[in-house]
């Protein structure tokens, strides 16, 4: 996943009271971090700021800012693609779900040591 597609994933897991500059930067660091690599923590910042400052200067854009200070949302009323990307989240969580809810085949083999001799 790219840095876009996290930082666009975490606005919508943070839904309408959205998320700050800083937990979001967090979130993105910590998904990129692996026992081999990790990536500069200021560079990570300086590109969500930069991610969220261009898209959201106008009323349409895909993220808007919430009135509170550093706090982020997606545009879910006047931007048709983060209504889209709403519905392209919630279908793949749904879809996660259901898979969780298979039910488990039946353990039909002998027991070694039971107490049927």
């Amino acid at each position: 996943m790219t840095y876009e597609q996290q930082i666009l994933h975490f606005l919508t897991i943070a839904g309408e009271r959205g998320i700050s500059v800083s937990v979001l930067t967090k979130h993105v660091y910590n998904q990129n971090c692996t026992f081999f690599s990790q990536p500069d923590l200021a560079e990570v910042r300086q590109f969500v700021q930069q991610y969220l400052l261009r898209n959201s200067k106008t009323a349409s854009s895909l993220i808007e800012s919430t009135g509170k200070r550093g706090y982020y949302r997606l545009n879910t009323h006047d931007s048709a693609d983060a209504r889209q990307l709403m519905l392209n989240f919630l279908d793949e969580q749904q879809s996660n779900d259901e898979s969780d809810e298979r039910p488990k085949p039946q353990d039909l083999s002998l027991d070694l040591f039971g107490d049927d001799f």
